[in-house]
């Protein structure tokens, strides 16, 4: 029989914070919600932030008074709400109106005399250059005399041009939540990401991992532009022109595999496969696919799929910038006419817009087949049927979008239909789009959905861009659709995209609803969302995913009623669990895993025959018994 890949765990941090639970998602929707939820998200980003602490439910100032819950929201409300999403980027990055720079200077001797000055003798340039005349001073000082031209490079400060991206909630620091060791930012962001999302399953790891084979459990996971920041790549390719020296961990991690490594290491202490699969900002879709794959064909029974990413750093905002890529101060101003910049508009999809805004998000969901999910009695949150991969063939531009988005999209439609029919795509489900805010991603992105819908006889789709509210994280975008998409289907609310104030008129949209308020469908009353990226290189993808009423209707087909009933049982324990580790998260205590240097593996203790492999920790061998794929050509 046919394995669904269902999700039951999911997690991670973005600029609206939490993921697991759905929290992120109802900062998105905060203006919707019940008063009720409305504090509950409040509180848990007044702790994430520091702005109180809370120690057994009690919330505490910074001047060690005791808050009520209502004092805590009715005092931070608007700090919250200001210090999330997309924003000014914050000096805890960089200061945007003073990015360190070197300015080169070329000094010319005067005709009476050259330039003097004195070095130490350790300061002196290996070889002297031929113009420097030298003398002693001491034993340790030297005295500098050039005649012609020297050139030096001086610290300088410029304002940068793109000052805006979506970042983590203010005050809140992943380096906190665990012994960091001078990782950099992308990988402690893998670490909490992986941790939020396993501590979500609401049981302990070593029960997934008793359940299977050592080599059914697989992590796949990468981030798209490695690790650029002084304690990965950024800082070993700097170094030389610093006069610094290269670290012994800057290079190895700022690998872009490293997230899956570090998920590996010192999250889930897996001996399993492992893949780091990077498409542009498809990344996530991409590893997404192949454990959808692996768990479909029987390969794999449990897979942790995601990506982090930490790109708001001065290089990477110079590079998309030097491309025309990203929303400026300036185009902004004369969008809207303005002196003034409006930064928490800056990304607007499908409005008038001039180019993307760059954030950092980590974001993981934990996949098993639905076999071993109704055996540990799994809380479902829904489906993923299919992700759909193709390229743009032949092009002129590299990063201009192309053909094969209309294939992916095509394709994903017609599979989820023919497994909810007809009524469900028309009426129940709707896009998540790239939504990148770029100009040509408004025409060619909504001609593409409305074309489809076309063909699908498909009127008024909803399309929402999860982009408006947290910006563009390059390599975890399409998770943190996929994590708004588990939102919808909890609570029916699909986001507006409300950083527009209209559609624009070149987009194609007679079959599509992009509204710029909260659509409200009803909590359990949308059956499927389509998950569509475009990333740079002509790499699309889209993904069908399925909500959990579809899946249990599915399963209620597949198992008897006795096993069902049982399994319901079994959930409610593990529903009670969970929903303890998100209380407590949501007051600040994230309980992250990190386990270094534990539980290691001793390889004298690892028993091998020729039919398994035994490995220390580990309730079940490896299988060697393995049949010959290839019998029918010998």
């Amino acid at each position: 029989m046919s394995l669904l890949p269902v999700i039951v765990g999911f997690g991670g941090f973005n600029a609206a914070g939490r993921s697991s639970f759905h929290h992120a998602y109802k900062r998105m929707v905060i203006e919707s919600l019940p008063e009720n939820e409305r504090q509950e998200t409040m509180l848990g980003l007044a702790a994430m932030m520091k702005l109180v602490r809370c120690e057994n439910g009690i919330y505490i100032d910074d001047n060690e008074q005791s808050l009520t819950p209502q004092e805590v929201v009715s005092r931070f409300s608007v700090q919250i709400l200001n210090s999330t999403l997309i924003r000014k980027i914050e000096k805890s990055h960089f200061d945007v109106d003073a990015v360190h720079w070197q300015k080169s200077i070329t000094m010319h001797s005067t005709d009476k005399q050259g330039i003097c000055f004195e070095l130490t003798r350790k300061q002196l340039p290996d070889p002297v250059p031929t113009n420097w005349q030298i003398s002693d001073i001491d034993t340790d000082t030297v005295k500098i005399e050039i005649t012609g031209e020297v050139e030096f490079k001086t610290d300088s400060y410029r304002e940068s041009s793109v000052k805006v991206a979506g970042q983590l909630p203010s005050g809140f620091n992943p380096e906190d939540h665990y012994n960091a060791r001078f990782h950099p930012r992308g990988l402690q962001m893998a670490i909490m990401g992986a941790s939020d999302a396993v501590r979500s399953l609401g049981m302990e790891w070593k029960t997934v991992v008793d359940a299977v084979k050592p080599d059914e459990i697989g992590v796949y996971a990468s981030s798209g532009m490695s690790q650029l920041d002084e304690n990965g790549n950024g800082g070993m390719l700097q170094s030389r022109l610093k006069g610094a020296r290269v670290s012994a961990k800057q290079c190895p991690l700022g690998l872009n595999s490293m997230p899956a490594d570090f998920v590996n290491a010192y999250v889930l202490g897996s001996v399993g496969h492992t893949s780091a699969i990077a498409g542009a900002c498809a990344s996530f879709l991409y590893n997404l696919r192949a454990a959808v794959e692996d768990i479909s064909n029987g390969t794999r029974r449990v897979a942790v799929v995601g990506n982090a990413e930490a790109p708001v750093l001065p290089e990477i905002i110079d590079g998309y910038a030097t491309m025309g890529a990203l929303a400026s101060d300036e185009n902004l101003k004369r969008l809207d006419k303005t002196d003034t910049v409006d930064h928490r508009r800056a990304s607007r999809p499908f409005g008038e817009n001039c180019g993307f805004t760059i954030a950092e998000s980590t974001q993981y969901v934990v996949l098993m087949d639905d076999a071993l999910a109704v055996e540990l009695g799994a809380d479902i949150h829904g489906a993923v049927s299919d992700v759909f991969i193709n390229a743009d063939g032949y092009k002129k531009s590299i990063s201009a979008p192309g053909p094969g988005n209309y294939i992916t999209m095509a394709k994903a439609v017609a599979a989820a239909k023919a497994i909810v029919g007809d009524e469900a795509i028309r009426e129940r489900s709707f896009i998540q789009a790239h939504g990148s805010s770029t100009p040509a991603n408004r025409i060619t992105e909504s001609k593409i959905f409305d074309e489809v819908a076309n063909i699908f006889d498909i009127k008024d789709w909803p399309v929402t861009a999860p982009k408006a509210y947290v910006g563009h994280s390059l390599a975890p975008a399409s998770g943190e659709q996929l994590m708004v998409s588990l939102g919808v289907f909890k609570h029916g609310l699909i986001p507006g995209i409300k950083t527009i104030d209209k559609v624009a008129d070149d987009v194609f949209d007679e079959r599509l609803n992009i509204s710029t308020t909260d659509i409200d469908k009803g909590a359990g009353n949308v059956d499927v969302a389509f998950l569509n990226s475009k990333g740079f290189g002509g790499n699309n993808a889209t993904a069908s995913v399925l909500s959990p009423k579809i899946v249990e209707g599915m399963l209620a087909k597949k198992y008897s009623k006795q096993v069902m009933t049982d399994y319901e049982t079994r959930r409610d324990q593990v529903r009670e669990k969970a929903n303890a580790y998100d209380q407590q998260a949501n007051q600040g205590h994230f309980n992250t895993i990190y386990h270094f240097g534990q539980d290691l593996i001793d390889e004298n203790d690892i028993q091998m025959t020729a039919q398994e492999i035994r490995l220390p920790g580990f309730a079940n061998p490896i299988d060697l018994n393995l049949s010959n794929r290839f019998k029918d050509m010998i």
